[in-house]
């Protein structure tokens, strides 16, 4: 039995892999569950205690030498594979796919940079806001009928805190922060109670306008939309119907003339050619009597659109749920905007 050892032992001192193939062949006839060594440890057991000492210092040197063996071969290879990733220049290297922007991101991007060329900032807020904030200095009192139009999401560990249900807050907080003149911009993410679908989320973003002065008037309001609907859609024919928002007094819903060109034209116009795409209207003076601002010196005018509502019409999107699910197929349509 030790003679087959020591004759396997010098086959292994003997043996050269020219190729991994060859070194786990080597590796498996020797280690494997059926191999060699295995065999020559189950021999080992059932020998009398007297001849296993001078058996078993045989056996030692030979996995010593199959395992080393194994592992010389395990770091050449190693090493041949570091060295030719780095050293060979001329290999193809590995694709890096690029990312991209949000739709949503882009589009606030650009409605921001619109505002920005006539002088409008950027103001931000609290998405966990107060009841004065988001209702009652917006001339929407407890128990306000207008209130119900607004499905909140309330803490319930305090009956005045809750999500905001539009940004109109930040703009609370602003004017009481700043005083006239003011021109800003509030874009956030907004929440309200409503049932998820095609058309409805319950998570959904605004952008919301401010401009407060002496002597500003409904004109400079229209003038600001025609110059907005022209900068991001390229059309300037709007329409102002009658409209009702506690906090504007007039208060209007703005439609664009989207036209019917095409049969998605007819689709989303419901075959009018005009498409609502937000609400405005004049500052109601109770509003600015709450934040501080004198109505009698100062007027102003506000607007508010919904991001994904714009985002919807200028990549033709048909359901809103597409920008919260992350679907990389989706996302990598808009790598050009980047």
């Amino acid at each position: 039995m030790i003679k087959k050892i020591n004759e396997n032992l010098e086959l292994v001192k003997a043996f050269s892999a020219e190729s991994n193939e060859e070194a786990e062949a080597f590796r498996i006839k020797y280690l494997g569950k059926k191999g060699i060594l295995n065999n020559f440890f189950t021999q080992f057991k059932v020998l009398p205690p007297s001849e296993k000492k001078k058996y078993g210092q045989s056996l030692n040197l030979l996995k010593k030498a199959v395992t080393d063996k194994v592992k010389a071969f395990q770091l050449r290879m190693d090493t041949s594979s570091s060295i030719g990733c780095s050293d060979d220049l001329t290999r193809p290297g590995f694709p890096i796919d690029l990312g991209s922007r949000h739709p949503l991101s882009l589009v606030k991007s650009r409605i921001v940079d619109i505002f920005a060329q006539i002088g409008f900032n950027i103001s931000h807020g609290p998405e966990i806001e107060d009841d004065w904030h988001n209702f009652t200095a917006l001339n929407l009192p407890e128990h306000h009928p207008a209130r119900d139009m607004q499905d909140t999401f309330f803490i319930q560990t305090s009956p005045d805190v809750l999500l905001r249900t539009h940004t109109s807050s930040v703009q609370v907080r602003y004017m009481e922060n700043n005083q006239p003149p003011i021109r800003t911009i509030s874009p956030g993410r907004v929440f309200r109670n409503e049932a998820i679908s095609a058309r409805s989320h319950c998570i959904f973003h605004q952008v919301e306008g401010l401009y407060i002065d002496k002597k500003v008037s409904f004109s400079d309001l229209k003038q600001t939309l025609i110059y907005l609907t022209k900068a991001l859609f390229g059309k300037s024919k709007i329409r102002l119907r009658p409209s009702y928002f506690p906090f504007t007094e007039p208060s209007a819903e703005v439609d664009i003339y989207w036209g019917l060109d095409t049969e998605t034209d007819y689709r989303i116009t419901k075959g009018t050619g005009w498409l609502e795409i937000m609400g405005c209207g004049m500052v109601d003076p109770n509003v600015l009597k709450n934040c501080n601002i004198d109505p009698d010196i100062y007027s102003g005018y506000a607007f508010g659109m919904g991001i994904e509502r714009i985002a919807m019409l200028l990549y033709q999107v048909g359901d809103i749920r597409l920008f919260f699910e992350n679907d990389v197929r989706f996302l990598t349509q808009f790598k050009s905007g980047v």
